[in-house]
């Protein structure tokens, strides 16, 4: 008997974080190209006024024009094992934990009902631990992706020659706390975009099978992953343009950032400089990732959790 209660507890959760992390690693490899477009778009300009700066990336097809053209279509890639890493990390926490809840009947009142407090709460602690453990994986590939041709490059160029080279290199330079760089936004950037992700996705599918709209499992995730893609979209950009900032800014001799001393120091200095629609850069950019991402991460979520049902049955 306490094998079995061992089987359904600690290897089901092991299973479920696990089952989190893949879905991710999925999503990964078909939006990675966006994100490097978002990730040049949110450092073009950096520290710069509005039109007192050259403007190589006008938008999102503009952007992936030019990088092809320039640096050829593999540059789109950049940085993928270190994205496939950070999602990893991020999501087997992030939808790991939210699945636990959500399985133990955490997540809803005592009718059964979605309650949005407690989705929040586990969307969002989830959220905060697997940013905190992916934040070395984010930086690498924010420098990868930042790297570019001389005559189209963005921000401070890092001189990494890959994800594993990246993080050696970052670690002998500037220790542990130097891979840590930028966890201060990703906290709430994890907490915030997962709950407002997660909450708006089960509300969505809840509303749908409530009124009959939709009965396919495989529709009804796809519906409610586009609304919680625009939803933690307009949630969390601000928080990634400023962990992009301060991953990818120069350091000093004394591993302290050239730039920004801090997060606060950071949309201080952007506000100042670029004004407040600086938060929004590379939002277009980050929907377009987002969307297709959310899609592709929560149905194979959804569908990884049928599957896993149906093999205990």
């Amino acid at each position: 008997m306490a094998v079995e209660t061992t089987n359904n507890g600690v290897i089901r959760d092991i299973t479920d974080l696990v089952m989190g992390g893949t879905s991710a690693m999925f999503a990964t490899v078909f939006t990675n190209p966006i994100e490097v477009v978002k990730t040049r778009l949110q450092l073009q300009g950096e520290l710069a006024s509005k039109g007192k700066h050259t403007v190589f990336y006008k938008n999102v097809p503009h952007a992936l024009y030019v990088i092809a053209r320039s640096e050829g279509l593999v540059t789109l890639q950049s940085g993928l094992p270190a994205m496939m890493g950070f999602q990893f990390f991020l999501n087997t926490f992030r939808l790991g934990v939210y699945r636990i809840s959500e399985r133990r009947g955490i997540t809803t009142n005592k009718d059964g009902r979605t309650s949005l407090f407690k989705r929040a709460l586990a969307a969002g602690a989830g959220g905060a631990l697997g940013s905190i453990a992916g934040t070395p994986f984010f930086l690498v590939k924010t420098r990868l992706q930042a790297q570019a041709a001389q005559a189209i490059a963005v921000g401070h160029q890092h001189k990494h020659s890959g994800t594993w080279n990246a993080l050696s290199d970052v670690y002998q330079r500037e220790g542990v706390k130097g891979l840590f760089r930028g966890v201060g936004p990703q906290i709430p950037r994890g907490a915030i975009g997962s709950s407002s992700q997660m909450v708006s996705f089960a509300y969505a599918k809840e509303w749908l099978t409530d009124h009959n709209l939709c009965k396919s499992p495989l529709l009804l995730s796809f519906m409610g992953a586009n609304l919680g893609g625009i939803v933690m979209t307009l949630c969390l950009n601000p928080f990634d343009v400023i962990a992009t900032r301060l991953s990818n800014q120069p350091v000093d001799s004394q591993n302290r950032g050239k730039l920004y001393k801090s997060m606060g120091d950071c949309f201080i200095k952007m506000l100042k400089s670029e004004g407040a629609s600086a938060f929004y850069k590379g939002v277009g950019a980050n929907y377009l990732r987002l969307g297709p991402h959310t899609v592709l991460l929560l149905v194979c979520w959804d569908q990884l959790k049928i599957l896993e049902e149906y093999m205990r049955r």
